[in-house]
């Protein structure tokens, strides 16, 4: 590291009352100890490909809340982004690929009408049904998830119209999406309406669950939790539209943990629905309720005796009869990251970005426009060959999301995002993160092909980003420069990805290289520029996450390899941090990799050119460790002693970790508590 570069109903009586070849073996090493080998990042479908499907842009996404949580040997919940693409537009094929034991990504790309009327899929574990824009409709019908389904996610999807005449329909049990003993599940942006009985029933101890921006609508019974006396269960329930339903708002039911924020319960005067209460908390409930907006709605919050619910920051308006409180609950946050928005804001938030969506952004709370697709394919197939000359197709200035999505195969070549071209998504769209590879092998010694003199650190990168609002996924970015054959190179840095911009959300990637593998920068010192990294692959030796950048990487794997002598020695990180920013933050992870035991440092100091008014800060917390990490795992860099600056740890496991002490310090729970994921991203909400 040399420098800085930088969504005919029947009427009702409104109620009266109440990498593609040589994966390192390092990688896979640390694929195995991250995830398990059931998680399967790296196992080879051997079904052939589906010909016709392309998932939408965001079907590989990731729960948050609950639904994220590590339990039940479930991993966080992610559906069935590991399996094939199919694209649906009957009954069968819907109910053959949602049954099926293997994970599918399910797109349902029509209006499936249910037969017989009230029927209900029997889905099975490890399935993402999505729908394609809005054009995904079950009709008549729904889903159900039996005992012992897990990673289930259902999204984007419209499910209404099993009504069957009658209001408080006690006959007929069928719902949107009932869920019977299930866990791992995340139901989002869905519009729910018309159902003969629930939209959602959540029952038997089916646990680990999150519910976020969906419409809820037109219904009695909507949202029923519990039918069992354990209080077991977790749900998040999160940015929802519950517009014209009278009862079960939802109504829960002996929960462990409830945690309902930034929901809008509305009660529009002169509509045929009453509604009969808000949220309820029953039985031995805990209910976090926080940041919701209530309007015109009777009874907005209950709560038995024997239930204890935690009010704060909620809105009521024209809102009448009983609102309570009461009791002790829980803190969301030692179990999850979020940040609510203000409460204040969410019927606009909730009107335009909740049920399903034509395409959805890096920011839920703010709708995208349609997004526009580039196509890049080596053999010709798409619209480009190389992923520059797509991103040089994009207009200058654009205010809406331009997705480049890149057909499986090796692009040798460097690609610039520069400042002037926000809001560009690399997608590949391969079956995995290796099919698609982004690579070339310069360095910072190296001339450039102009005599114009050397690349340096920054322009070593194989991709450099510098326009805000970036995406990238489901591809590698790798510098395959070969130090062993160079060492007549002065300069042996060589990035693979440098990110010099704000708001930039980097998820399912694999990042390759050796010396200086990521830099994680800003436009300019007095600029910000936060980066979320997850589910990713990091892989290097000395410095190999480094930059000034306000970054988190998260559920990621940083994997150490040896020096091109064979040698084990390294630092994972070299932050440049700016005094009064956050700098990188190392959270649910796994450092670790095929090298000596001992051999690595967590991090030293990069004071950039010698900038003594730099702060630099890595924090890793609730990380798995490997024996690499040395017992003193901060060191000293340029003459600016670690301990002058911000280095510590929480939480941490594994043969890695160690007590707290003189050359190891430890957050406080206290100081661990303004240093989450939220604490780094201000007003930004990179949700999924």
């Amino acid at each position: 590291m040399s420098e800085l570069l930088g969504h005919g109903k029947a009427r009702h009586r409104r109620k009266k009352t109440a990498l593609s070849a040589g994966v390192p073996l390092a990688l896979a090493a640390a694929g195995a100890l991250a995830y398990g080998t059931a998680f399967g990042v790296f196992g080879e479908d051997a079904q052939p490909r589906a010909a016709a499907a392309a998932a939408p842009s965001w079907a590989k996404d990731t729960a948050d809340g609950f639904a994220s949580v590590h339990a039940l040997g479930q991993k966080g919940t992610y559906g069935g982004r590991d399996g094939r693409t199919v694209t649906v537009r009957t009954l069968a094929a819907l109910e053959k690929y949602a049954t099926a034991p293997e994970p599918y990504v399910i797109v349902v790309a029509a209006t499936i009408s249910m037969d017989p009327k009230g029927k209900e899929i029997k889905v099975a574990s490890d399935k993402t049904i999505v729908g394609a824009g809005t054009s995904g409709q079950i009709v008549g019908g729904g889903f159900f998830l039996g005992q012992g389904v897990h990673n289930v996610i259902i999204r984007n999807l419209t499910i209404r119209d099993s009504y069957h005449g009658v209001w408080n329909d006690k006959e007929h049990d069928w719902d949107a999406v009932q869920m019977d003993g299930a866990h791992h599940v995340w139901i989002d942006h869905n519009d729910l309406r018309h159902m003969a009985d629930g939209l959602i029933d959540s029952r038997k101890d089916t646990t680990y669950v999150t519910v976020s921006w969906n419409k809820l609508s037109d219904n009695n019974k909507t949202f029923g939790i519990g039918w069992t006396e354990n209080a077991t269960a977790d749900l998040t329930i999160h940015h929802n539209w519950f517009r014209e339903t009278e009862q079960r708002n939802p109504s829960t039911d002996n929960v462990a943990h409830a945690h309902l924020y930034n929901n809008y319960l509305q009660d529009a005067p002169g509509t045929d629905i009453t509604s009969s209460y808000g949220n309820y908390a029953r039985g031995r409930t805990k209910m976090v309720l926080e940041h919701s907006y209530f309007e015109g709605m009777r009874d907005p919050v209950i709560k038995d005796a024997t239930a204890s619910l935690v009010q704060r920051g909620n809105v009521f308006s024209r809102t009448s009869g009983r609102n309570e409180s009461g009791g002790t609950a829980f803190d969301p946050k030692a179990y999850y990251t979020y940040t609510p928005d203000k409460a204040a804001d969410v019927p606009a938030l909730l009107k335009s970005g909740a049920g399903p969506r034509g395409s959805i952004g890096t920011t839920t709370a703010s709708p995208a426009a349609a997004s526009t697709t580039l196509t890049v394919a080596k053999d010709g197939s798409g619209r480009f060959t190389s992923v520059q000359k797509a991103v040089d197709a994009v207009p200058a200035g654009n205010t809406a999301r331009v997705v480049i999505r890149i057909a499986p195969g090796t692009y040798r070549e460097t690609v610039k995002v520069p400042a002037n071209k926000p809001h560009v998504t690399f997608e590949g769209t391969g079956r995995s993160r290796k099919d698609t590879v982004i690579v070339e092998g310069h360095a910072a010694g190296m001339t450039k092909p102009d005599g114009s003199g050397t690349y340096g650190t920054g322009g070593s990168a194989t991709v450099a980003v510098e326009a805000d609002d970036f995406q990238a996924r489901n591809l590698t970015i790798s510098n395959d420069f070969d130090e062993a054959r160079n060492q007549q190179i002065d300069g042996q840095q060589a990035v693979a990805l440098r990110t010099a911009a704000d708001r930039v959300r980097l998820d399912d990637l694999i990042i390759s290289g050796d010396q200086d593998t990521l830099l994680l920068d800003t436009a300019a010192k007095d600029r910000t520029g936060r980066v979320l990294l997850t589910d990713s692959y990091v892989i290097g030796n000395t410095d190999f996450v480094f930059g000034r950048a306000t970054a988190v990487i998260d559920r990621s794997v940083l994997t150490l390899k040896k020096r091109w002598n064979g040698t084990s020695a390294g630092y994972v990180t070299a932050p440049s941090t700016p005094a009064g920013r956050k700098g990188f933050l190392i959270t649910r992870s796994t450092v670790d990799g095929d090298v000596s035991a001992r051999s690595f440092h967590l991090g030293r100091p990069w004071h950039a050119g010698g900038d003594a008014s730099l702060d630099p800060q890595t924090t890793v917390r609730d990380t798995t460790l490997g024996a690499a990490v040395k017992t003193a795992p901060w060191t000293d860099m340029g003459g600016f002693s670690w301990k002058d600056d911000r280095f510590a740890e929480y939480k941490n496991k594994g043969p890695g970790a160690g007590p707290a002490g003189g050359e190891r310090p430890h957050l406080t729970d206290a100081q661990a508590a303004a240093q989450e994921m939220a604490d780094w991203f201000g007003d930004w909400k990179p949700t999924s």
